[in-house]
């Protein structure tokens, strides 16, 4: 049964939230407490390569390899005749190490830059059930399809808690993030996340990865000092990320740098296939190098036939030599 004791015994929680989701006296349907847990992905016939031996020093609360392949399906319960996927998260206020010289304040999720990807499939009830302990006021803000009400622009306080609910709607690439002014401080400071609505026919199995690339803005210039694929300047330069000869690559890559226009993606040795926002189940687009706004996201695929290190990093070499750079460790 799911432990919704500390919603309750929270001073802070609202009543008329519990009732409006039903959750009131603990009223969850005892078909949605059989079907809990019961959904899982299904078994990938993808070969993952194992990671490095030798397990780096990770930076507080951050661990970039992991994260790449870290999809969070929530908690899946079966209510009223459809899927609902829960996912709980706190924001916090955490430091975290960006190299040997530099220590950064950040405002995230559960404790990481970035935030969970959250995953679900097309036409699942989403319930986020978001607790904020950081100490400032935020929000989550998803992008997609919903209700107002359900937009994550108005502030939840600190220590209060809030639940949004909306359907996962339509399939394709999307991101989530803190809306609190100044928006472009409280993404800077790692308050975004991804979050994937897979579509109604599965796209065919492959190696799936997340890169986000951000900015960090570490004298208050307005102005990027460092910039990261998955939080960590340079980790994927020190750690490769080791893929499969000949198998099938799919990564899902956000833009969230701030105060840059716009940042691309390049691939070494290598074209990729596009889809776009992945709205789409076919490529809309072979190239090696695609430009990106601010929060714009794309699907891109690819597989490499020669065995080698091949880089991966935004074409504005600016961006790159500050940290948004990476290596795939091709392997046969």
């Amino acid at each position: 049964m799911p432990d919704y004791s500390w919603l309750e015994k929270s001073e802070l929680w609202s009543r008329r939230h519990l009732l409006k989701i039903g959750l009131a006296g603990l009223g969850v349907t005892g078909a949605a407490i059989a079907a809990r847990n019961l959904w899982k992905p299904a078994p990938s016939e993808i070969k993952i390569p194992s990671l490095p031996g030798r397990t780096p020093t990770k930076p507080a609360g951050v661990d970039p390899l992991k994260f790449l392949r870290d999809f969070d399906y929530g908690t899946v319960t079966q209510e009223n005749g459809r899927t609902v996927r829960e996912f709980r998260v706190e924001a916090r206020t955490t430091p975290i190490r960006l190299n040997s010289a530099t220590s950064f304040i950040t405002w995230n999720l559960n404790g990481q830059v970035p935030a969970p990807t959250f995953r679900a499939n097309e036409g699942d009830r989403i319930r986020v059930i978001f607790y904020n302990r950081a100490g400032h006021s935020h929000s989550l803000h998803f992008h997609g399809v919903h209700e107002s009400e359900m937009d994550g622009v108005k502030p939840v306080r600190n220590d209060k808690v809030f639940i949004y609910e909306f359907d996962a709607e339509p399939f394709g690439v999307h991101l989530y993030h803190c809306h609190i002014a100044p928006v472009t401080r409280h993404i800077g400071k790692g308050l975004y996340g991804m979050f994937i609505v897979d579509p109604p026919n599965p796209r065919p199995p492959a190696d799936e990865m997340v890169l986000i690339m951000a900015g960090y803005d570490t004298n208050n210039d307005k102005k990027n000092e460092l910039y990261a694929f998955n939080g960590v300047p340079h980790y994927y330069m020190e750690h490769p990320v080791p893929i499969q000869k000949d198998q099938l690559i799919r990564l899902y890559v956000l833009n969230m740098i701030e105060f840059d226009a716009a940042a691309t993606f390049h691939l070494h040795a290598n074209l990729f296939k596009v889809y776009r926002t992945g709205r789409t189940l076919e490529p809309t687009e072979e190239t090696d190098v695609i430009t990106m706004g601010t929060a714009e996201r794309h699907i891109l695929e690819f597989s490499y036939r020669y065995p080698g290190k091949y880089m991966f990093h935004p074409h504005q070499d600016a961006i790159a030599e500050a940290g948004c750079m990476g290596v795939f460790d091709v392997i046969s």
